[in-house]
């Protein structure tokens, strides 16, 4: 039984090598976001600046090392055996919880996720121990629990939501009005104070947050302790200094400067601060483990006071897991997935939005909407012009959402201020000893800005509140997930340590290889050539040429989709719809943006063709549209039908729906070959043998009328079959729409391109 105890401290340094990983693919990416957004450097020198800093802040270590030993339980009242079991659960419980996170793109916090998970794991043991004692009860629970701790974790998640966004917001409003977008002529006359201010505050948040607490501090204690003011102004003047001199002599933009000491900053007052969430519980164990051997005591027996004193951090440990830290930094995909969703909720221009819009965030906006018309009376017109003046954004050429993606995120201003204001209130918090958590000051600092840079305009707003929404509750689930987790955990493994635990650690390695498999076909994903594309052309002659491909591809999937529904309805094959439903839902979002693309296309043509080509392009996307819309239909009553279980169509029915699929499918082939070859005759000769297939179709409905009427005992198959017949109907209508339209169109340009083909 006592070599368990080894095998464990073994899996516990295992896991927590596995939990910097995790741990680093969430938290430490947003100390980067306003880097990386702006593109202020280049992504290989922002790594290089934020690995320098993990580097530093690994070596200065120690900050709440404490807090897996002391600050959630009292470590008296467990014995050896409970801590070790406490121990294990926390750990596998933290991994796989920050892996579910990076999984789905939402950053949250180690701090919060490694405090309530000891939280969890030591209430469920405790109510074990009280349950096999015959004196305790209940409400001894707070014997066993430092809750000033916990309460003081969630006032911190509190604070870091409403002080950071708001403090965010006015900082950046006021940047904004005195620097407007247009500021690259304010920064050079100003810009030695602001990189001043902004420099001075970073690097005394690097000083008070990244330092203190560590075992360096108490050398420099004597020095800055009560001349804090005077540091400051002092730090003012000279980096104003430097500000001013480094613009002259460089030419170039001190923002950029702030952009890299901030991200310096930040990155190592997350290793130095942050880094315990990953090692603290393994030390603990360590040394747990090692008093246990030294005291000769039976594990039940020996109480775990040791654990009171302070124990020093281990340098070379603390190097070792820096390094793993810098590590996954650079090759972790799913910190990049994190990283993706910050940015995309605080990028200024348009973007592909990540999060669907919910009730409550469209009656948020539809709230703030509301109040800023009606507050808006306050404030005089003339003052409010001025105001919007100021923030009037730079004129550009329309970025398209694709497009937008590789441009920068933000400015160099939103950039510096959120490094600067986060930098300030984590150190304020430091000061105050309130257990703020970077990540979500870094986070709701970023929503904060974007909110004062008018980011969520009425295009976008519910889209950004909903997913800010949506980071917040994960929050709110990281504390409730990580306590609930936790004690299910704990409460398995002391049911059976020798069986629960190699259990429960197969498993932990089962899922996080699953959802690492999971996030690499995801991130790997390439646009097929099936894949729908949007027009780029300036001319009429160039759209129709790249339409072809799209209605193609329309044509070649929608009669996949048709054929599959008719097969699947005459076996009854569920699957087969089910899967069918999916692919037509698929090609009805790619045929919507091609929609949300007509903004841009139509912005980007030439003034001699955009007439023409914009209402060919709408026309065209308007068919591709209607086409998908009959398709989606008659895939969801079919799909519907038979998971219903309702009554199979009968044979005759099946066989003239199979007539139509075949004549369907001649059509259809025919007019892709057409199109591949562009043989603009063939498609004149399938729009002059329009009528066949209409008639068709309206035939198969005429006799399903006269069987209703004699013979036809099933309400659902008779709507169901009427549904399909008429819906084919509509598609008919729109191939037929959109061939004739795109014949017409050819037949219009080729005579003038040809002509200016002869002069030129």
């Amino acid at each position: 039984m006592d070599n368990i105890y080894f095998y464990m401290l073994i899996a516990i340094t295992v896991l927590a090598v596995a939990d910097i990983v995790v741990g680093v693919s969430n938290d430490a990416i947003n100390f980067l976001n306003s880097a990386i957004g702006s593109k202020a450097i280049s992504l290989k020198t922002i790594m290089i600046v934020a690995s320098i800093g993990i580097f530093v802040g690994a070596v200065f270590s120690s900050g709440l090392m404490e807090v897996a030993r002391k600050g959630i339980f009292v470590p008296a009242q467990f014995n050896f055996h409970e801590i070790m079991l406490i121990f294990m659960a926390v750990m596998i419980t933290d991994i796989l919880l920050l892996d579910f996170f990076n999984t789905l793109g939402l950053p949250t916090s180690t701090t919060v996720s490694i405090v309530f998970n000891l939280l969890g794991a030591a209430v469920v043991m405790a109510i074990i121990k009280i349950n096999a004692s015959d004196t305790e009860t209940i409400a001894n629970l707070g014997n066993y629990i430092n809750s000033k701790k916990a309460k003081e974790i969630i006032g911190g998640i509190l604070l870091s939501v409403v002080i950071a966004f708001s403090i965010g917001a006015f900082v950046q409003w006021i940047t904004r009005l005195i620097f407007t977008f247009h500021y690259e002529k304010k920064i050079k006359n100003f810009g030695a104070f602001f990189g001043g201010l902004a420099l001075t505050a970073i690097l005394y948040f690097i000083f008070m947050k990244g330092l203190k607490g560590t075992p360096y501090y108490k050398d420099l204690k004597g020095v800055i302790e009560g001349r804090e003011l005077l540091i400051i102004l002092s730090g003012f003047v000279l980096f104003t200094l430097l500000s001013y001199v480094f613009q002259k002599i460089t030419q170039k933009s001190i923002l950029i400067v702030v952009i890299v000491v901030g991200t310096f900053g930040l990155a190592l007052a997350f290793s130095g601060n942050d880094l315990v969430n990953f090692i603290g519980v393994p030390m603990a164990a360590y040394h747990s483990h090692e008093a246990w051997i030294d005291s000769g005591v039976i594990a039940t027996d020996f109480t775990m006071g040791v654990l009171n004193k302070k124990m020093p951090a281990e340098p070379f440990l603390l190097f070792i897991a820096g390094a793993i830290m810098v590590v996954t930094l650079w090759f972790s995909k799913k910190a990049r997935t994190v990283a993706e969703t910050e940015i995309s909720l605080s990028r200024q221009g348009a973007t592909h939005e990540k999060f669907s819009p919910n009730i409550l965030s469209r009656n948020i906006v539809k709230g703030i909407t509301w109040l800023s018309q009606n507050l808006g009376g306050i404030v005089p017109v003339e003052t409010q012009r001025k105001i919007d003046a100021r923030f009037k954004k730079v004129d550009t050429v329309a970025l398209t959402k694709d497009q937008s993606i590789d441009a920068p995120a933000f400015d160099l201003i939103r950039a510096s201020v959120n490094l600067m204001v986060a930098g300030v209130l984590i150190s304020i918090a430091t000061t105050m000893k309130l257990p703020l958590s970077t990540t979500y000051v870094t986070f709701m600092v970023a929503m904060g800005t974007s909110l004062a840079d008018r980011a969520w305009g009425s295009e976008s707003a519910v889209y950004r509140v909903a997913g800010v929404l949506n980071v917040i509750g994960g929050w709110f689930g990281t504390a409730f997930g990580a306590f609930t987790a936790a004690g299910i955990v704990v409460f398995f493994i002391n049911w059976n340590p020798m069986v629960m635990t190699p259990i429960l650690l197969v498993l932990t390695a089962i899922l996080l290889v699953r959802n690492y498999i999971s996030h690499k076909k995801k991130s790997d994903i390439i646009k097929d050539e099936s894949t729908l594309i949007k027009a780029e052309s300036s001319s009429i002659q160039g759209v129709i040429h790249e339409s072809v491909n799209n209605i193609v591809n329309v044509l070649s999937r929608g009669n996949k989709v048709y054929s599959s529904t008719i097969t699947g309805l005459a076996k009854q094959d569920l699957s087969l719809l089910k899967k069918n439903k999916k692919n037509i839902v698929k090609l009805s979002d790619e045929v919507e943006e091609l929609r949300d693309h007509i903004f841009y296309f139509i912005k980007n043509l030439d003034e001699t063709s955009s007439v023409g080509a914009s209402n060919f392009y709408i026309n065209i996307l308007g068919y591709l549209q209607d086409m998908t819309q009959s398709l989606e239909y008659i895939s969801k009553v079919s799909h519907k039908h038979v998971n219903n279980n309702h009554k199979k169509l009968r044979f005759n029915q099946i066989k003239e729906l199979r007539q139509v699929d075949d004549a369907m499918n001649t059509l259809l082939e025919t007019t892709i070959s057409a199109f591949k070859s562009m043989s603009f005759e063939e498609i004149g000769a399938v729009l002059n043998n329009k009528q066949e297939l209409f008639n068709l179709v309206t035939e198969k409905i005429q006799k399903q009328v006269e069987r209703t009427r004699t013979e036809e005992s099933s309400p659902k198959n008779t709507t169901l079959y009427f549904g399909v017949l008429l819906e084919t109907k509509d598609l008919l209508k729109a191939i037929m729409d959109l061939l004739n339209e795109y014949h017409s169109a050819h037949d219009a340009s080729v005579a003038p391109a040809t002509i200016s083909g002869s002069d030129r």
